[in-house]
Order: C-alpha cells, then sequence, then structure tokens
C-alpha cells in the first residue's frame, strides 16, 4: 500500500455543477463559452428526454448508445460526429454513454481508428469541448480520463486512458436518476461502491484517494437501500450521486482491481450489465482478499453498516446477503452462464493484467475459477 511518501495526482473535472436542479446551468456555461453545436451521445431513453437540458444551441443526436458498447458502436458514432461540425460532446446516460463521449471528443476529426488510441496518453489534442452529464449512480466516468470499449472479435475491453478526456464540466444532478429502476439502482449503487472498495484496498492505494473510497462506502451504505425502496428519495439519490462522483475520484489515481477483471467477462461474453456483474462478483473477492486486507475490510463492512467480524467467511456471507437483499441476482447459472464457459471466462479474468495487478493479494487463474465456481 502507498503511504504519503508516494507522490500521486489526483484529477477532476474543472468545473463540477452537483445537486438538484442543476442539469439547467448547463446552458449558462455553453453560452459564456459561446459554443454553437452541440453532439449529445445517449441511450435511446435519454435520447427522448435531451429538452431536460434546455441547450439552447443546434444540437444532433446520437441515440443509439448500447451496454457494454463495442467498435461497431463506437464507430458508428464517430461517423456521426465527423458529418456534426458539433464543437461540443456532451455525454449524457450511464457509463457507456459517457465513455463514447469521451472518445468522440477526442478522435472526431483525426482519422484515428481506437486501436491507436488503446492505452494510456496516446489521443492528441482535444479540439472540442466535453460535456458530462450522467443519469445513473454507478460508474463516476463523469470524472474520468479512462474510456472502455469490447472488441467483439476477441470479447476483450479496449482502454483508453488520456488527461484529454477529462471532462470541462460535469453536471451531477441526481434528478436525472429518480426514473432508474431499482434493480438498476441496487447494481449502479453496487458498482459504485465497488470503485471504492477495489481503490481503498489496491496495492496502489493512497491516503489522498482513501478520504474519498472511504466515504463513498458511507454513502452507499446509508443511502443505496433507500434509494432502492423509494426512486424519488431525492436525499437518498443525491447520497448515491455523491458516491459515485468519488467512486470517479478514485479510478483515476488507484482504479480497481480484482472484483472488476472477475466482472468484466460477464458482460463482454454474456452481456450481462456492468453493475449486475460487478455486484455478483463483488462479495467473492472481498473475501477472498481478507488475509491482504483484513484491516481495511472491517473498515469497509463498519461503513456498510453489516457490523459482525471481518474473517473471509464472514465477509462474504455478510457482504453477499447485501446484495442480495437490494434485489441483485447473485447466481451466475440464474444469469444464462453456462457452467462450460467458467473456464474461458478465468483465461479472460486472468488476462487483464492491468487490474488483477492492483489486487491487495494475488488471484492466479485457478483462484479465479474457484470464485466463478462458488458464484455459480
Amino acid at each position: 500500500m502507498n503511504d504519503l511518501n508516494t507522490p500521486i495526482s489526483l484529477v477532476r473535472p474543472p468545473l463540477i455543477e452537483f445537486g438538484p436542479g442543476t442539469a439547467s446551468r448547463l446552458s449558462g456555461w455553453i453560452r459564456a463559452r459561446g459554443l454553437r453545436k452541440a453532439l449529445v451521445v445517449a441511450d435511446a431513453f435519454n435520447a427522448r428526454r435531451i429538452d431536460t437540458l434546455q441547450l439552447g444551441i443546434e444540437t444532433v443526436v446520437f441515440g443509439d448508445v448500447r451496454p457494454e458498447p463495442d467498435l461497431p458502436n463506437l464507430e458508428a458514432l464517430i461517423e456521426m460526429a465527423d458529418r456534426s461540425a458539433a464543437d461540443l460532446v456532451i455525454g449524457f446516460g450511464g457509463g457507456s454513454a459517457m465513455d463514447l463521449a469521451k472518445l468522440a471528443s477526442v478522435m472526431t476529426g483525426t482519422g484515428q481508428r481506437l486501436a491507436e488510441l488503446v492505452g494510456v496518453g496516446k489521443a492528441g489534442k482535444r479540439k472540442i469541448a466535453l460535456a458530462q452529464v450522467p443519469t445513473t449512480s454507478g460508474t463516476g466516468s463523469e470524472a474520468g480520463t479512462r474510456a472502455l470499449v469490447t472488441d467483439p472479435a476477441t470479447q476483450a475491453k479496449l482502454a483508453v486512458e488520456s488527461m484529454e478526456m477529462l471532462a470541462d464540466i460535469a453536471v451531477i444532478d441526481p434528478a436525472l436518476t429518480v426514473t432508474v429502476p431499482p434493480a438498476v439502482t441496487a447494481a449502479t449503487g453496487v458498482d459504485a461502491m465497488a470503485h471504492c472498495v477495489e481503490a481503498y484496498t489496491s496495492r496502489k492505494a493512497h491516503p489522498l484517494v482513501d478520504l474519498y473510497a472511504l466515504e463513498g462506502i458511507r454513502l452507499v451504505g446509508r443511502y443505496l437501500a433507500r434509494a432502492v425502496r423509494d426512486g424519488s428519495d431525492i436525499e437518498a439519490r443525491s447520497g448515491l450521486s455523491l458516491a459515485s462522483l468519488y467512486g470517479g475520484f478514485c479510478l483515476g489515481p488507484v482504479n480497481t482491481a480484482g472484483g472488476h477483471a472477475l466482472a468484466y467477462p460477464l458482460g463482454t461474453r454474456w452481456h450481462i450489465a456492468h453493475g449486475a456483474a460487478n455486484a455478483l462478483i463483488f462479495p467473492h473477492v472481498l473475501a477472498f482478499n481478507v488475509p491482504a486486507a483484513g484491516d481495511k475490510t472491517a473498515r469497509i463492512i463498519e461503513a456498510l453498516g453489516l457490523g459482525g467480524a471481518a474473517n473471509g467467511r464472514d465477509v462474504l456471507k455478510s457482504t453477499y446477503d447485501y446484495c442480495g437483499s437490494l434485489g441483485i441476482e447473485m447466481r451466475l447459472s440464474k444469469l444464462g452462464v453456462p457452467e462450460s464457459d467458467l473456464g474461458v471466462m478465468a483465461d479472460d479474468a486472468y488476462a487483464i493484467r492491468r487490474l488483477l495487478d492492483n489486487n491487495p493479494r494475488d488471484l492466479t487463474r485457478e483462484d479465479i475459477l474457484s470464485i466463478y465456481r462458488a458464484a455459480y
């Protein structure tokens, strides 16, 4: 684990508008910047409610963002972006929409293909303004510098990281999240928590980031069940929006670890929603990591309000029961994943070194397979 003598860079958008009703402030920022045309990147649902943003300028909409977006989805967006002549890209939706918006902001007009950008710091200087408006509370992508797209040929996620993809403005209006169904609220809330937990227990953990991570976990413990019970509870929605943002802060300098590595094949191979995949895997990896992160695991359990001992067996039971109480499906077998595919999934997860190498305890391929079997 890192200490105060370890240099670290903490990134955040230059301007953050946070709180119920702040979506209306985006138009003022647009006018102040003298921007003339926006390309809004959204899924089909959010594409139908662009008017809530009251942008006040000419707008074109790419409304075909898919869950776990792939290369063809990105290519269709870039084709539209190249034709649009927009000087502003707005990600309006969950993490998929915001990730594609980031890529559009650095790829439009360049003729580059994604393969040229995969890795760290390969994007050229952005010439288009970028705004992010999340409508779920999970990914924290509005505050991050990474974007993920699936290669359908390999079923692998391609990761691009660049400071050029850091938004000029993030408008986080919890009122935009009240329409999120209970099941999605639960899964995305656990995803936000997983970002905080994995950063907090990471080999790259840092005291500066720990502050955001632990508070994000507390916010999820305090508000997630409330928001699942009553989607109109604006205080609970605001707490989750803040937890998601804090998780995004954690992703920049520290990033996720084993939990996300094991969750990714569920999405790329079986199209299980990212939040649901992370929620299903979360208890197993947290319990696995207890021998290497016992003290921090105890603080996580306390922050969630679960109580009890922090040994591996109790951690697994308490967090498994917690996720299940939110209505999240916790068995791979119930999600259509065939048992015969667990070995291939273990191979895929074990290859994600950029995340596994952050995990506080080494995960072998056999460890991963054992976790999938336990989750089956």
